[in-house]
């Protein structure tokens, strides 16, 4: 036997030998847990000598001692801080449930040789989806309308608020995976014209996707609806404000189904009580959950959802499925499709782990 097949036959021992455990936060309950639980049993129970629990429970942030027992995580909203990674040798993969991974410190991450998977192609329809009924939602009235009907009250001396959407213009700041499909969709309903600010998208990218690509001023200004499709980082953290604000129509809506932070909530709370735009639809927000007294919930021309206005049963169905692709992916000494942080790959610490699971 020569030196390559002895260091094979050294790899494929140890692979027999030690457990690949899979960690899942334990913020994974409900219909996540039951999705998780049917996509264990469709991609990895097949697979000898791989275990998987549930993680301790640390509170909601990741703690080294427990990231260091497992060579990967199935994470929802737990927060995994520099000190996550502190000493972590063992861990190759955070597979992230969704897109989001704001709550995943990435360069820690990748300084620890650990790839930070997710599930783009699970989040796309479900996100976009979910917009697209914020705007019906709010263009209609329906808040309104619903609480008139609850109290007894019909027609009568109803002002007619309600608005179409054909001919109106849709803008996105952000024009990526959820966007694509969201423009998608909005060219079938009749909108006129389809604007995205993007630093990142080239022209050839826009021009497949059928969308004009303008500056975040000339986007605010011209759009009947402000779609926010955008990560939040260092450089989109209260990209809207009451500057911002201030430069959209009175008639505008503003959409945010992405993070609460790259809105400035005091800001949109006092632009929507003046009515300065005629509405939003908000999903997220700047503290999640928010409190009670959040003063948004005082108004009439917002309509909100707890983060989850894209929680459909084939949404959650499928990040489970491309979760535990992810995992598989891993034990089978691959990368992830998808990842946060690619130029990890090939990291040697990357590599190394990745080539003791061969």
């Amino acid at each position: 036997m020569n030196g390559a097949d002895r260091k094979k036959s050294h790899r494929n021992s140890m692979s027999s030998t030690t457990a690949f455990r899979v960690g899942f936060t334990p913020d994974l309950t409900g219909d996540m847990h039951t999705a998780a639980d049917h996509a264990i049993k469709e991609i990895l129970s097949s697979l000898p000598n791989l275990e998987h629990d549930i993680m301790p429970d640390t509170g909601g942030t990741a703690t080294p001692e427990v990231v260091n027992q497992y060579d990967a995580i199935i994470c929802l909203s737990y927060y995994f801080p520099p000190s996550a990674f502190a000493g972590v040798t063992r861990t190759a993969c955070v597979a992230r449930w969704g897109v989001g991974f704001d709550r995943v410190d990435v360069p820690a991450c990748t300084e620890a040789d650990v790839l930070l998977g997710i599930t783009p192609n699970a989040v796309r329809r479900p996100v976009a989806e979910g917009i697209m009924a914020f705007i019906l939602g709010v263009t209609k009235n329906l808040r309104a309308l619903d609480q008139r009907t609850r109290d007894g009250r019909w027609r009568g001396d109803l002002a007619c608020k309600s608005i179409c959407i054909e001919g109106r213009t849709l803008g996105s700041v952000g024009a990526g995976n959820i966007a694509s499909e969201m423009f998608r969709m909005a060219r079938g309903m009749g909108f006129g014209r389809l604007l995205a600010c993007d630093p990142f998208v080239s022209k050839e990218r826009a021009s497949e996707m059928g969308i004009e690509l303008v500056d975040l001023p000339t986007l605010l200004k011209a759009s009947d609806f402000v779609t926010i499709n955008t990560p939040l980082n260092e450089h989109t953290q209260g990209l809207i404000g009451a500057e911002q604000l201030a430069l959209m129509k009175p008639s505008a809506f503003l959409i945010n189904t992405a993070r609460g932070p790259i809105v400035d909530e005091k800001a949109l709370f006092e632009t929507l009580r003046d009515e300065r735009i005629a509405g939003a639809g908000l999903d997220v927000f700047e503290e999640e959950p928010p409190p009670p007294d959040n003063p948004l919930f005082k108004l009439d021309n917002v309509l909100l959802a707890p983060h989850s206005v894209a929680w459909t049963h084939e949404g959650i169905r499928d990040i489970a499925l491309d979760c535990c692709r992810n995992v598989r992916a891993i034990y089978e000494g691959r990368p992830p499709e998808f990842l946060a942080n690619p130029d990890a790959v090939n990291r040697p610490g990357v590599q190394a782990k990745l080539s003791a699971r061969r």
